[in-house]
């Protein structure tokens, strides 16, 4: 059948014959038949989804693998190194890994997905424009068949991202080689991977190269079928992307001044907070301000799209505060009696973290998970977690491990533990230099993680350029 068949929908140019060939033929069609029923059946959700993040229009046939003519000439005629970020925090880590491999491979065109909105919004704003930008697209087969046509990849990397068959099983027929940046498998995750090996092990044994955070990864990794001389132990990109000696872009203290918070009080942030997590913050700070009447919060939701719904929470708790988007220069503010501000961006909870007196990670009370402790503890700050730690178990055990952070399992420890560091000067002091300490120690995934890819491409004719 050719290429521009209409009814090519499954691949099959790698599937040997014989009974495993069978069998694999078997898996893919199941496959593509299960995951268009579940598309056309969950779209309408995924679309308002979409919708009520905003700026869901533009760049949205890329999700279907159709492209304008700009992006086409710009890819004319180049070697092209295609990255994915599902959203903003793989972003964060792929701009790192984009920066660090750019002076290396000179003649190299370099494009960057991700499947979000405010993931879009990051990659926009973070990188140059000589960078292109799309969004993934969907996992049918002629979706990614014209996708890869497109891009026509000397390599992929995927930053920490999910397994989509299709565009695996596509890229291994055209011999793209595709690697995993900052792999892990989950406590949660593993056990299916394991179970359902039978699955996987194939799309596994695919990859030219695994990047993984620590021997415990690389273990379960081999375990569920990636080769052994594919992976490798280099560290945790995310430390590199805290970026220690990055000066801050965004004047919060001059933010701070506006809303009549004055340099010496007392800041209490609470980042990438879930559902739950930002009235029981509202309600602890007002108790603790009975002690600390100079204790100001910064509530920094994870999905900026809740804050209306918050807003209304604190409105009728009669918590006195203003958005992030209410604040501009020059323009008249209440100066008095605010108890909040409720940060409805993207982008700048790093920002906020730097005048913090203490900081609260989020996703780790009331929901299962948490969020990245090492922003803040890259910028020496007392650091306090929840229970709910699972997608930061090594990077949690790191702190805690080093004196460098707090972890408490209710919200009534949460409320001792934050009053207690609030009157302990020299107790944030040791957990701020702690933290700074353990950041500092796990530096270097990012060049480590280029160097396993750097071979592969320069096997393929690609110049590179040794590092100076």
């Amino acid at each position: 059948m050719k290429s521009g068949d209409k009814f090519e929908t499954i691949p099959c140019r790698s599937v040997a014959p014989g009974a495993g060939g069978l069998r694999e033929f078997t898996l893919r069609t199941l496959y593509n038949i299960l995951f268009l029923t579940f598309f056309v059946l969950s779209s309408p959700y995924y679309f308002w989804r979409m919708r009520r993040r905003g700026d869901w229009r533009a760049g949205f046939g890329e999700r279907f693998a159709i492209y304008d003519a700009a992006l086409k000439q710009a890819l004319t005629n180049r070697h092209v190194i295609w990255l994915h970020a599902v959203s903003v925090g793989e972003v964060n880590l792929c701009t790192q890994l984009i920066n660090a491999l750019e002076p290396r491979v000179p003649n190299v065109k370099i494009v960057v997905s991700c499947t979000t909105t405010t993931g879009m919004a990051e990659l926009r704003r973070r990188l140059p424009t000589r960078v292109s930008k799309i969004y993934y697209p969907v996992d049918r087969w002629k979706f990614v068949r014209r996708a890869l046509a497109t891009m026509n990849p000397e390599a992929i990397v995927l930053v920490e991202a999910e397994i989509w068959p299709n565009f695996l099983w596509r890229a291994k027929a055209l011999d793209i080689p595709v690697f995993l940046a900052n792999a892990r498998l989950s406590d949660r995750s593993y056990p299916r991977y394991k179970k359902y090996a039978f699955l996987f092990r194939k799309l596994f044994a695919s990859f030219a190269g695994v990047g993984c955070q620590n021997e415990q990864d690389a273990e379960r990794l081999r375990a569920v079928g990636c080769r052994p001389d594919a992976v490798k132990v280099v560290g945790n990109l995310k430390f590199d992307a805290a970026k220690l000696s990055e000066r801050s872009s965004l004047d919060v203290r001059g933010l701070l001044r506006q809303l009549g918070v004055p340099d010496d009080a007392q800041i209490l942030v609470a980042g990438s907070t879930h559902d739950g997590e930002e009235i029981l913050l509202a309600d602890m700070a007002r108790r603790l301000r009975e002690k600390f009447p100079k204790l100001f919060l910064i509530l920094v939701p994870r999905h900026f799209e809740r804050c209306k719904d918050i807003g209304q929470k604190l409105k009728a708790r009669g918590v006195k505060f203003i958005f992030r988007s209410e604040i501009f220069n020059g323009t008249d503010l209440p100066t008095d009696g605010l108890d909040c501000l409720l940060v409805n961006s993207t982008g700048e909870l790093k920002f906020f973290y730097e005048p913090a007196t203490v900081v609260f990670v989020g996703k780790s009370l009331t929901a299962f998970g948490g969020q990245n402790p090492i922003e803040p503890g890259a910028q020496g700050k007392a650091i306090v977690c929840g229970p709910n730690m699972q997608n930061f178990t090594d990077i949690t055990r790191v702190f805690l491990d080093k004196n460098a952070a707090v972890q408490v399992k209710s919200p009534e420890e949460l409320e001792r533990v934050l009053g207690e560091l609030l009157a302990d000067d020299a107790r944030r002091a040791a957990l701020g230099r702690a933290a700074l300490e353990v950041v500092a120690e796990n530096l270097g995934a990012v060049e480590r993680t280029v160097e396993m890819i750097l071979p592969h491409l320069e096997s393929r004719g690609i110049l590179v350029r040794k590092k100076n």
